[in-house]
């Protein structure tokens, strides 16, 4: 049982590097099994097809990044603390598995009517609606200001993913080793929960 699963976590792994470089359209079963080691015939006696291989990679991943949102969004809390809890969950998410957003969003805009049904579907799916519902009940309460659910929420998740997604970008023209960056990210937690309480002050 143990050789069983040693192979089973190799496939996967193997899968999650092939995917994410080459998408579910652009990956074979060959690939995943030369990435793995193994041949092609072991891989197809633990899985059967690449769509299966990609589900188990896909609600990992995604799990990951929305893991801790759904647990602070469903919290009884002051608006004010749990727009900056949410922030410093989802840095610290996406800074432990930095390639998650990219896969999520390359697959999604590949095919968007799949990918949005099975993103919707998981068990880890986060209640965003009610938390809009409780940005509408604070402003409407003068707590925060009146302003668009929608546009805070676009808000907080492209301030938080940006740097990542750019971060080949911000290393190079800022001259910023691995530590520098880590150093800025830490430091965007709090940035971030500043500039939108900021912005939400009646």
């Amino acid at each position: 049982m143990a050789q069983e699963r040693n192979t089973e976590e190799l496939i996967i792994e193997a899968a999650r590097r092939i995917f994410i470089k080459r998408g579910l359209a652009g990956a074979r079963m060959q690939d995943i099994a030369d990435e793995a080691g193994i041949n092609k015939a072991m891989l197809h006696y633990y899985y059967r097809s690449k769509e299966k291989l990609f589900e188990i990679v896909f609600d990992e991943a995604f799990s990951k990044m929305v893991g801790r949102l759904g647990a602070v969004l469903n919290k009884p809390m002051p608006i004010e603390e749990k727009i900056r809890t949410l922030i410093d969950h989802y840095i610290t998410s996406i800074a432990e598995t930095p390639y998650v957003p990219i896969f999520v969003l390359n697959e999604i805009n590949q095919q968007p009517e799949m990918m949005i049904k099975r993103v919707s579907s998981q068990p880890s799916f986060p209640d965003i609606m009610a938390f809009m519902k409780e940005v509408v009940e604070a402003g409407k309460k003068g707590i925060i200001k009146e302003i668009s659910p929608l546009q805070l929420f676009l808000n907080i998740v492209s301030m938080c993913i940006f740097p990542f997604v750019a971060r080949p970008l911000i290393q190079g023209i800022f001259q910023q080793d691995n530590i520098q960056f880590n150093m800025l990210i830490e430091e965007r937690k709090k940035l971030v929960g500043d500039v939108i309480i900021s912005w939400l002050k009646p």
